[in-house]
This record gives structure tokens, C-alpha cells and sequence, in this order.
């Protein structure tokens, strides 16, 4: 009789379990549908090496490449910078594999050396010739990555509140996301990750914004749906894993740039703090153009897009000037 009971209860709880993963297996693609409603795709795309790259561009003149953070997307510089820039500049925002609109082929890891080398494919795809690269916190990793391993491919760098060191804390600041098992990943970013980033979306929001408020457009226009998709989530995840792989050895080569580079970074930013990602680099990169902003946080081009297009700009008359 007892163990009829208890294999009862465990059929039971075994049921209620399966409920509760189809409800947020629907919830997930309920959510998923409304934000590739919210935010479609809105540019071209190029195939790379299996990756499904969407990118949009604008303009024309000497060209400006642009490399958003974890767990962002394109209009991050689409809807803050483009409109403001002004002309003689080709701008041209991507979202990185796995992000925004972009696939990530099959079996690719996320690391900093393989985006890139996927960005200096990009590059060589549709033309363009010694961009700026302009990259923001994690992007700006990525921008230094491509600048200690493809110079040739680019004139220079111009970071935005950049991810530069390793932090023995990385795997605590990042919480939830980092998830090294590839299964544990795929199964949370389709069930539980992605209602439970809705739920706590504002919270998330106000701590990478602070100190300054989530701009009102932000989720529509600011491109904040398009990270509310499972695969988006699994991009992201993936991204954290795959930082400490490469990050602790490009820090070492930061003294081999020798390209105009510059970072403009804010001195509350709570999320890549600047006596650690920003002021050491003054030490490291001969001839650093840094800029740090008094009471501005982790967000440079939504709260000051004007600041921010005046120190691409002062960058990129340096590096089409050694270019030429």
C-alpha cells in the first residue's frame, strides 16, 4: 500500500512537472512571437562561415563598423546615432552571430577571436576598406580583439563603456547566464529564461542604466523585444562562457595597438566599472584618447548620443587620417 502511495506522488509530481515545462515552453513562444512582431528584421543579410549575419547600413563616406554588448542588438546605435551623424560617413551596425536577427552556425562557441574573425570576413564581404570600429562593453573586447589580431583590417577603435579585463567575479556578476553545459542552456532559454527575464526586465534595465532612467522607447525602439527569444538568450549565455577563454590573453597584447583608439567610458557605470575596464587602459594603449564622464552610466549612446558622436568622430579624423 505505501509504495503504491509513493509511486502515486511521484507520478503526480512527475505530471506537475511536465505541466509546468509546457506552460513555459508556450510562454516562451508566446513571448518570442510578440517580440519578432515588436521588432522585426529590418536590414540585409551575409552569409559567413555558416553564420546568418543581419546588418543595416546608412550613408556614405569613409566607413564606421558597429559592435554591440551582450545581450543587445543593432538599433543600440541604429536608433541612438545614425540619425544624428551627420553626412561623409558609412555607418554600418550589425548584430553580432546569435544576437538581434543574426544565426549562429552550428558548433560555433561564441569566443572573442572567432567574432572576430567573423567581423573581418564582414569586413572583406561588402567591401568596405579599413573601417573604425566602434564597439560598446562587450563589442569593445571584440573591437580590441580584432585590433591585436587583424590590424591590417581596420584604422582604428573607438570603445564605449568596453569590456577590456578579466574580473575573478565574472561568473558571479553574470548570474543566470552563465550556463556552461550547451543542453542546461538550450533547455532554460526555452523554458524558464525568457518569462523570467520579462518579469524582471525593469530591474534588469534600471541596474544597466543607472544612473540615469530606461529611456521610454527603449524596449520597441531601443530594440529590448528582440533579446526576449530563445535563441537570443542562447547567444548570450553562450557569450559569458566564452569570455574567460580569450579575455585574460588579448589583455597581454594590449600594448601591441598602435592604431588610434579611444574609450569613452562613465564614472558611475555599476556594470563595467571604470577603475577597471577603463582608467588601466590609459597605461596600456599609447596615445589613448579617454574621455570619462562625470555622473553617466553603462549606456553612453542613449543618454548622451550627441558626446558620444563627437568622440567617434574626433577618433575616426585620426584613424582615415593615418589611413590615407
Amino acid at each position: 500500500m505505501l509504495v503504491s502511495i509513493l509511486l502515486g506522488l511521484l507520478g503526480g509530481l512527475v505530471l506537475l512537472a511536465v505541466a509546468v515545462a509546457v506552460c513555459l515552453m508556450l510562454a516562451t513562444w508566446w513571448i518570442a512571437a510578440k517580440s519578432e512582431r515588436l521588432v522585426p528584421a529590418s536590414g540585409k543579410f551575409i552569409e559567413i562561415g555558416g553564420n546568418r549575419i543581419h546588418y543595416v547600413e546608412t550613408g556614405e563616406g569613409r566607413p564606421i563598423v558597429f559592435l554591440h554588448g551582450l545581450g543587445a542588438q543593432l538599433h543600440h546605435f541604429r536608433h541612438t546615432l545614425f540619425g544624428r551623424f551627420g553626412e561623409g560617413y558609412r555607418l554600418i551596425a550589425l548584430d553580432r552571430p546569435g544576437s538581434g536577427h543574426s544565426v549562429r552556425a552550428k558548433g560555433a562557441t561564441g569566443r572573442l577571436t572567432e567574432q572576430a574573425e567573423i567581423v573581418r570576413q564582414f569586413i572583406d564581404k561588402i567591401g568596405l576598406a579599413k573601417p573604425l570600429i566602434v564597439g560598446h562593453s562587450l563589442g569593445g573586447a571584440i573591437a580590441l580583439t580584432l585590433a591585436v589580431e587583424h590590424s591590417k583590417a581596420i584604422s582604428g577603435i573607438a570603445l564605449l563603456a568596453p569590456l577590456t579585463h578579466m574580473e575573478a567575479s565574472v561568473r558571479d556578476k553574470f548570474g543566470s547566464l552563465y550556463i556552461q553545459s550547451p543542453l542546461l542552456r538550450w533547455i532554460m532559454a526555452h523554458t524558464v529564461a525568457i518569462p523570467a527575464s520579462l518579469k524582471y526586465a525593469q530591474r534588469t534595465l534600471a541596474f544597466i542604466f543607472a544612473p540615469q532612467a530606461t529611456p521610454a522607447d527603449y524596449m520597441v525602439k531601443g530594440g529590448g523585444w528582440c533579446g526576449l527569444r530563445p535563441s537570443h538568450f542562447y547567444a548570450t549565455s553562450s557569450d559569458v562562457v566564452a569570455i574567460e577563454r580569450d579575455l585574460g590573453g588579448i589583455e597581454q597584447r594590449y600594448g601591441e595597438i598602435a592604431m588610434p583608439a579611444g574609450i569613452l567610458v562613465g564614472a558611475r557605470d555599476r556594470v563595467l566599472g571604470m577603475h577597471i575596464h577603463g582608467l588601466p587602459m590609459t597605461e596600456k594603449i599609447r596615445d589613448l584618447d579617454f574621455e570619462p564622464v562625470d555622473d553617466l552610466g553603462h549606456m553612453p549612446q542613449f543618454i548622451e548620443p550627441q558626446r558620444v558622436i563627437v568622440f567617434i568622430k574626433r577618433i575616426a579624423d585620426r584613424a582615415f587620417a593615418v589611413d590615407r
